[in-house]
């Protein structure tokens, strides 16, 4: 799994390639808790080459949401998403959870 960061005035943007799974969601997590602990809670991330999600991955979605929203702070948005990722959101039942755009340029544009 490979993880880039693109930090915006109003928002960073967190892209992912590879699978999302007990062995590499530590790695996400730690890295949205970093953009966190530096005060940032606007958070986009790109799923477009993204292959696969645990339950493990969608943990860390749901904590790291969790701890976006606190005190109304921000939030996490999903974007390009893959078929096959969001049937498992949908599965899953989080797609109400979160905001899911199209784009990287609507998902930016939306904060």
């Amino acid at each position: 799994m490979e993880i880039s960061i693109n930090n915006y005035k109003r928002c960073d943007i967190v892209k992912v390639s590879g699978r999302i799974d007990s062995s590499t969601s530590p790695q996400l997590l730690t890295t949205f808790n970093s953009i966190m602990d530096d005060g940032k809670y606007k958070i986009i991330f790109n799923m477009s080459d993204v292959s696969f999600i645990s339950s493990a991955g969608l943990r860390v979605l749901i904590s790291t949401q969790k701890n976006c929203k606190r005190y109304n702070r921000g939030e996490l948005a999903l974007c390009n998403l893959p078929e096959n990722i969001k049937a498992a959101l949908d599965l899953a039942g989080f797609i109400p959870l979160f905001r899911i755009f199209d784009t990287e340029v609507e998902a930016v544009g939306s904060f």
